[in-house]
């Protein structure tokens, strides 16, 4: 299955199994975790190897993750979004003029890499020496290739019971982001239909 990395930014909040809400990144470890797992996403432009999080970089981080929920928000609209944050929502004007932002603070450069008898290939040359900065940066480029990309049209918020997620779509019928979702989904209209009959009787 496919990853983006503005999706997995935005399921750093996600159902923690008890009918609440957990943070991936609640703490500077999580944080640090969570970078060091997205290390296949933002190589090579940003060696994470090294990277550890510091309080600064993880509230920056979440700061992002909101600009970045809102923008799904936004791109599910008129579906109802995640209820995680559907009643503290970042304006989308101002979630786009934030990401806009934090994207221009690293300059970068593309550059052709073409190896003899190889295929030709492309790398993101920065003039930014901070890590921090280039971590930022990488993730709202990364929210803006999929905001601004096919994929946005297939962007959906998982409407499964406690389910906080955003979701690509990958086939016709998905309806949720995945099969446990949907089977409580089932396992509740079901509940329902049973209680709407036992009342009704």
């Amino acid at each position: 299955m496919e990853r983006w990395l503005p999706l997995e930014l935005a399921s750093t909040v996600r159902h923690d199994g008890d009918g609440g809400v957990a943070d991936d990144l609640a703490t500077v470890q999580g944080a640090t975790h969570w970078i060091q797992a997205q290390a296949d996403l933002l190589a090579p432009h940003v060696p994470v190897a090294e990277l550890a999080a510091d309080e600064d970089l993880r509230l920056r981080i979440i700061e992002l993750r909101q600009v970045v929920r809102a923008l799904f928000a936004q791109a599910v609209s008129p579906a109802p979004p995640s209820p995680a944050d559907a009643h503290r929502l970042m304006p989308a004007d101002r979630a786009v003029t934030r990401l806009n932002t934090v994207a221009a603070r690293e300059p970068v450069a593309p550059q052709l890499d073409w190896p003899a008898g190889g295929a030709p290939g492309t790398r993101l040359l920065s003039a930014e020496n901070d890590p921090y900065v280039r971590l930022l940066s990488a993730l709202a480029r990364a929210a803006i290739g999929f905001l601004g990309g096919p994929q946005r049209e297939q962007l959906r918020s998982c409407t499964a019971p406690r389910c906080v997620r955003y979701f690509v779509k990958s086939h016709g019928r998905q309806e949720w982001c995945k099969p446990s979702c949907g089977n409580r989904a089932r396992a509740a209209r079901h509940y329902r239909r049973q209680r709407a009959v036992a009342e009704g009787g």
